[in-house]
């Protein structure tokens, strides 16, 4: 059903090793028609450069993202945006700052005193305050994947519904698979439901607070039994399929 869950499942359980979330994340880009490939990370020497300026060593899963898929926008900024290298920046608490909301309504962090942990937890700041966001790096990497991957998707493999009821997410619950990454806050609505994500044949969804549905599928018509198996107010639905009554 899902390319690469087992390795999912290692990252987020008990195991804790982030070598397999990058290797969900590669099932995935390939999945998806668009494989990771040598050239697509970072030089090593602008990381070393990152750090020099910064007078810190970088978390060894930033370092590894970086230097696996830094490069590639469509996995890190199609909508928030993984900074570069020489982006890279601690505020003025001492956060170091790894990420950004598009409209630089929010940003994700690491902690000072967490500079030194190859997994570290992450923070998300919204409005100028810290909060807490994911307890490991490597998962809020591997979600930042899935959310830019979908995001940078051609039209006709996303869709998005701002409809659901409490009888589409039983729908959702009942027809789809939950993945096992962690509840997370949307930076737009921190203090209401999470972020959570669901898979199905050929299809990723990712439920935002509760109310709003997103499907990003390998092919349209994966895309469009999404549609047919959870009716509603879908956004983006073909013109020949929307005008068909």
């Amino acid at each position: 059903m899902l390319d690469g869950l087992d390795a999912l499942q290692a990252l987020c359980g008990e195991d804790r090793d982030c070598r397999r979330g990058w290797e969900f994340v590669h099932a995935q880009a390939a999945a998806y028609g668009r494989p990771v490939v040598e050239g697509d990370g970072v030089d090593a020497d602008r990381l070393r450069a990152a750090e020099e300026r910064l007078g810190i060593a970088l978390p060894a899963a930033l370092r590894e993202a970086y230097l696996l898929f830094g490069r590639r926008r469509d996995l890190t900024a199609a909508q928030d945006r993984l900074l570069t290298p020489g982006q890279l920046r601690c505020d003025a608490e001492g956060v170091l700052v790894f990420r950004v909301e598009n409209q630089h309504c929010a940003s994700w962090g690491v902690s000072p005193e967490s500079d030194a942990h190859d997994d570290p937890p992450v923070l998300m700041s919204t409005g100028g305050r810290w909060m807490p966001y994911a307890d490991r790096l490597s998962i809020a990497l591997v979600e930042m994947v899935l959310s830019e991957a979908m995001f940078s998707a051609d039209e006709e493999t996303v869709d998005n519904r701002a409809d659901l009821d409490d009888a589409a997410r039983v729908a959702l619950r009942a027809m789809f698979v939950r993945l096992p990454l962690p509840d997370l806050p949307l930076w737009a609505a921190p203090d209401q439901s999470p972020v959570r994500w669901f898979a199905g044949p050929d299809v990723l969804l990712r439920e935002d607070s509760g109310t709003w549905l997103w499907v990003h599928g390998r092919t349209p018509a994966a895309v469009q039994a999404v549609r047919d198996r959870l009716p509603g107010d879908w956004l983006m639905v073909p013109e020949d399929e929307g005008d068909e009554d």
